[in-house]
């Protein structure tokens, strides 16, 4: 049985992260991917929005890691020739509570450290003529990037630095170092095993579910999963806006907002759906037109 030092589960963004950090460390490192090129699941299905750190809660390791790993992205992007733009984001507000609920953004921005300016209505149309509210927060330092090229680039990385990418390779389960030796024993769906020193389950809607095939894992180790959908829909023509537009929070799901891509379209989007499935081969990823009512 061939033995590494690391193997990560997934090449989608955070996988070919961990792993080209893993590599750039001096450990033998090769990505696990079930499909036949990186980034197939999430990682090319979302607004490709780089946050500045305004929603979550102070102190917490969402918010440091956010506020943080904004700043490294962008000298990433920056060094590798990532497409991206700086382009900013005003979070709207067109009543009472949502003025409120922007003040409460507003200090919670502040201390997470992150620059924001509070707009008045007029001022937010200053910037963005097509837009109508009562009050907006500017964020300058969010932004977009073309998330493919981010992958395309940490795969160069991992594999300028000795790593690999395995496609077609789906994982089975696991057995859990439990011996001094600290080898982790991978199965994979051919038949085959693997060993390694280090195992990261990078599996993203798949991970919750292989995590329960690692024998050694204790069950209150692996969260439970809930899924759910959100829907984009595209503008016709070129966007009325250049920055992104946002509602002001209203619970945990960022609401229906724009984003713009790097070629200049706009987007509204996601709704969420919650289904009733259990795991993500039941997921219908077809966009149903008629939401876009809703959208």
């Amino acid at each position: 049985m061939d033995r590494i030092d690391a193997v990560v589960i997934g090449a989608g963004a955070v996988g070919l992260a961990v792993a080209r950090a893993l590599a750039l460390a001096g450990r033998e490192t090769v990505v696990i991917e079930a499909e036949t090129a990186i980034g197939q699941g999430v990682s090319s299905r979302n607004s490709e929005v780089i946050h500045a750190g305004l929603y979550y809660l102070p102190g917490s390791l969402k918010a440091r890691l956010c506020v943080r790993g904004k700043e490294l992205l962008y000298a990433f992007c920056a060094s590798h020739g990532v497409a991206h733009r700086r382009c900013g984001k005003l979070t709207v507000a067109n009543d009472a509570g949502e003025i409120q609920a922007l003040r409460g953004l507003q200090d919670r921005a502040a201390a997470n450290g992150v620059a924001v300016e509070w707009l008045e209505g007029d001022q937010a149309r200053q910037l963005e003529p097509a837009l109508r509210c009562s009050a907006a927060l500017l964020s300058p330092s969010t932004g977009i990037v073309d998330s493919h090229a981010f992958m395309l680039a940490l795969q160069g990385d991992l594999e300028r630095a000795g790593g690999m990418v395995a496609f077609g390779s789906p994982v089975e389960s696991a057995q859990l170092a439990s011996g001094p030796d600290g080898t982790h024993v991978l199965r994979l769906a051919d038949g085959s095993s693997l060993a390694a020193g280090a195992v990261v389950n990078a599996a993203s809607l798949h991970a919750p579910a292989l995590a329960r095939r690692f024998e050694g894992l204790a069950p209150p180790l692996v969260p439970r999963e809930f899924f759910a959908k959100g829907n984009y829909y595209a503008l016709a023509g070129r966007s009325p806006f250049t920055r992104l537009i946002y509602p002001a929070p209203a619970d945990a799901w960022l609401g229906v907002h724009l984003t713009i891509d790097l070629g200049g379209q706009a987007k509204f989007g996601p709704d969420i759906e919650w289904l009733d499935v259990q795991s993500p081969e039941e997921i219908d990823s077809r966009v149903d037109p008629a939401r876009a009512a809703g959208a």
